[in-house]
């Protein structure tokens, strides 16, 4: 290793050509590039000199990768999600089945069909790739797809009601996460909001009042991701779609989350699939593709082929259109549907969601003695039933038995326990758990991976000291 003494004064350090000279720098070079490692290079001797502090060559090329490291660590990267929380928007959604993930990289791979019709050699639509599934699989007349939801609900508003009113229930006002409000979405498509009924109780004759000639549509939205309970009325979707056909208007109803199948045959609480409210009397459906679908992020919308080529006419759809790899992994989630019999096999959103208490809870006490042993002295830690939740505002209030493990620290007070969770977090793989009643709960349910998480344990025992 090339090395030099520490000298007095400005001369006790380096210049920039002799670290980048030397062994250590020409393989941070080899890695890295020679304008980064330059680039850090500079930044260690500065730091040094603000500190007054001598280094030899190989003090800044350590310093310099270290920076390196940080630097170019991926800021996305790979968590354990032990939240309890199924689909959790923080951390991405639904994962992804292999068929999917195999889909998309193949897409990026090389050049694709997206918009080019290989029988005909003319010029194809994108949508196509997932509208036929879309169809099958729904029943509806046409399909079409944008990035996410409520891009699929501005589309739809823009499209069939812009300068005119869209008549919404007031109980049905929602605001999903992030602070975004069906109120400020319906404005920004460009159609003017029209309360009808209470928070609490809608009728059909609030509707049927509220019909005048600036009306453009009447909206359903589900709200899935709160219930109102005790003296209630809504407006069967039914009797809605009939009140609009009526009149001429078309009849939209945002399912938000949104599902294919029925999960009540994976023992789980009914939410309304799309085929469902098609055939309740909806011309058009908006729902998720990265929630109960199982599939990446994406807005769906089936139902009227009329309707829907006003929507892919619309200079919106263009602005929200999906992109070529999406649209790979969409249409291989959608295919796995064709199959109900090994769905929850394949698809992990559902497998996760279906998956039994018992196998979660013996899981939880294979991992006891090996956590226990890596957090030796620092927390206990205890086999711990759990409820679970779906997430991304579906069913909130349906929870999901479960296991887990309960870490609580020995050192009581202060941020004890707020440390232990920070060190979770600084795992090779971090591990996301919640605080609760002064214990960080690791909810196992969304484990698989029993291997990789044992396998970076060895490393918190230092951490939590």
């Amino acid at each position: 290793m090339n090395d030099i003494a520490p000298r007095r004064g400005r001369a006790a350090l380096p210049s920039v050509d002799a670290v980048l000279r030397s062994a250590d720098g020409t393989a941070l070079i080899a890695q890295h590039g020679r304008a980064l490692v330059t680039e850090t290079v500079r930044e260690a001797l500065a730091e040094r000199r603000r500190q007054g502090a001598p280094a030899t060559i190989a003090d800044i090329a350590e310093a310099g990768a270290a920076a390196l490291t940080a630097l170019t660590r991926p800021s996305q990267r790979r968590v354990f999600n032990l939240t309890g929380t199924v689909l959790h928007t923080n951390l991405g959604r639904a994962p992804l089945p292999e068929e999917a993930i195999a889909a998309a990289a193949e897409a990026m791979r090389s050049p694709t069909n997206l918009e080019y019709d290989i029988d005909t050699g003319r010029r194809g639509e994108r949508d196509d790739h997932v509208a036929s599934w879309l169809k099958r699989l729904t029943g509806a007349e046409a399909a079409l797809a944008v990035n996410n939801n409520a891009g699929a609900l501005v589309l739809a508003l823009n499209a069939l009601a812009a300068g005119r009113e869209t008549l919404v229930s007031r109980g049905e006002l929602i605001e999903i996460g992030g602070a975004f409000r069906l109120p400020d979405i319906m404005a920004r498509a460009g159609t003017t909001l029209r309360e009808v009924g209470t928070t609490n109780r809608t009728h059909l004759r609030d509707f049927a009042a509220a019909i005048g000639p600036q009306t453009g549509l009447i909206l359903k939205v589900h709200t899935s991701n709160y219930e109102i309970r005790g003296f209630t009325a809504t407006v069967p979707a039914p009797k809605l779609g009939a009140l609009a056909r009526e009149h001429g208007l078309p009849f939209v109803e945002d399912l938000g989350s949104g599902t294919l199948a029925d999960l009540e045959n994976w023992n789980l609480p009914h939410e309304p699939t799309v085929a469902e409210a098609l055939k309740a009397g909806a011309d058009l459906v908006t729902f998720s593709g990265d929630k109960l679908l199982g599939g990446p992020q994406a807005g769906l919308v089936v139902g009227r082929a009329d309707l829907i080529a006003q929507l892919a006419k619309n200079p919106l759809k263009r602005a929200l259109r999906l992109d070529k790899i999406r649209l790979a992994a969409l249409e291989a989630v959608l295919r796995l549907y064709a199959d109900p019999d090994r769905l929850a096999e394949r698809l992990p959103s559902l497998r996760l969601l279906a998956r039994k208490r018992d196998e979660i809870e013996a899981l939880a006490r294979r991992l006891l003695p090996v956590l226990s042993g890596a957090l030796d002295g620092a927390a206990s830690v205890e086999v711990v039933e759990t409820s679970s939740q779906i997430g991304s505002g579906a069913l909130p209030v349906s929870l999901l038995p479960s296991a887990g493990l309960a870490l609580a620290p020995l050192r009581r007070g202060g941020n004890a326990v707020e440390a232990l969770a920070r060190a979770l977090r600084a795992l090779p793989v971090p591990v996301i758990g919640r605080i609760e009643e002064g214990r960080v709960i690791l909810d196992l349910r969304c484990l698989e991976d029993e291997a990789g998480f044992v396998a970076q344990l060895g490393g918190l025992s230092a951490a939590t000291r």
